[in-house]
């Protein structure tokens, strides 16, 4: 029998932000993160080591055969679970997600998380969290947190042995309204993004420093059950984030006008009591943290402010989950 197993993951959201590497080939961080997982929010992923389609791998997403550059980026990610497990045959990967694609909602995380669980099961991998972690971290840096829920640190680490992420303790009432402003796909790809961020903006070290200190507030935010403490490092620490990749050169800039509208919008919420707090990945869409019983109320004013958004609540998520293995 074919060995085959299927697992799912959430993608997660970072806090405080993952953003440049230090070993591009390993994917270990230049900074340590911060995240929270969702739920609802799913990669379910089916691999099959069962020799591909003509002697190669061959891989779906939602129904869309890939190709070319994001095929490879695929391949080279079993090559690692073959190489490990000493599996040899091509295999046959079918994916479906509920996020769009390439949008700055963190759909390569919950992916890689899924595709690493599914395919070291089916290659007879018996991995616990902190090695899967880190063989997801291979194909997309923050993958390695959706192993987890539903907050998650990632220790950037120095090798591959020490850069995992783990659970953190969390009894603050947490929720994400995420604001969906454009499913398209971003204009430059984040590791493209990263590389000129590192290479090229001035204001990037200046980030890197603060960023550490960001992390410290937040965990300290967290112990204390402070959500406005949390709230407001990480409002901060993304705002940096994208200030750096607005100074590179060339500019990254994801932000599109709704994008101003919607911090915006947050803001106005903010001063009128409703605890919200923006943060931005690589793309414009905005999510905006809130404790959990405020959520729907944050997420009503919102969608009456921004009437073209399409608004999600979504609340702490588990991590990944394998569905089914056989032999």
């Amino acid at each position: 029998m074919t060995p085959t197993a299927t697992a799912s993951a959430n993608t997660n959201i970072a806090l405080i932000k993952y953003w440049g590497k230090a070993d591009e080939s390993l994917r270990i961080p230049t900074t340590s993160s911060l995240s929270l997982t969702l739920d609802a929010t799913r990669t379910t992923t089916t691999v099959s080591f069962d020799g591909g389609a003509d002697g190669a791998d061959a891989v779906s997403v939602d129904g869309a055969r890939l190709a070319g550059t994001a095929l490879g980026r695929v391949t080279r990610f079993l090559d690692l679970v073959r190489a490990r497990s000493g599996v040899t045959a091509p295999a046959t990967v079918t994916s479906t997600s509920t996020v769009p694609l390439a949008a700055g909602l963190a759909s390569s995380a919950a992916g890689f998380a899924a595709l690493a669980a599914a395919a070291s099961r089916a290659a007879g991998m018996d991995l616990d969290d902190r090695a899967l972690s880190r063989l997801a971290r291979r194909g997309s840096g923050s993958a390695a947190r959706s192993v987890f829920g539903p907050l998650v640190l990632w220790n950037a680490g120095t090798d591959d042995a020490t850069s995992y992420a783990e659970p953190v303790t969390c009894r603050t009432d947490l929720a994400m309204v995420v604001l969906v402003l454009c499913a398209g796909h971003k204009p430059v790809p984040s590791t493209v993004a990263m590389r000129r961020t590192v290479d090229t903006s001035p204001l990037y070290p200046a980030w890197v420093e603060a960023s550490g200190r960001d992390l410290g507030v937040a965990l300290e935010a967290v112990r204390d059950g402070d959500l406005e403490g949390l709230g407001q490092v990480v409002e901060a620490n993304a705002l940096g984030m994208h200030a750096s990749m607005i100074a590179a050169r060339p500019a990254v800039v994801y932000w599109l006008p709704r994008t101003l509208q919607a911090l915006q919008a947050v803001r106005d919420l903010r001063e009128a009591g409703l605890p919200a707090w923006a943060t931005i990945d690589a793309g414009p869409n905005v999510k905006v943290l809130t404790r959990g019983s405020s959520a729907e109320q944050v997420a009503a004013a919102l969608r009456e402010r921004l009437t073209d958004a399409d608004v999600w609540v979504r609340y702490p998520g588990g991590g990944v989950r394998v569905e089914g293995a056989r032999p």
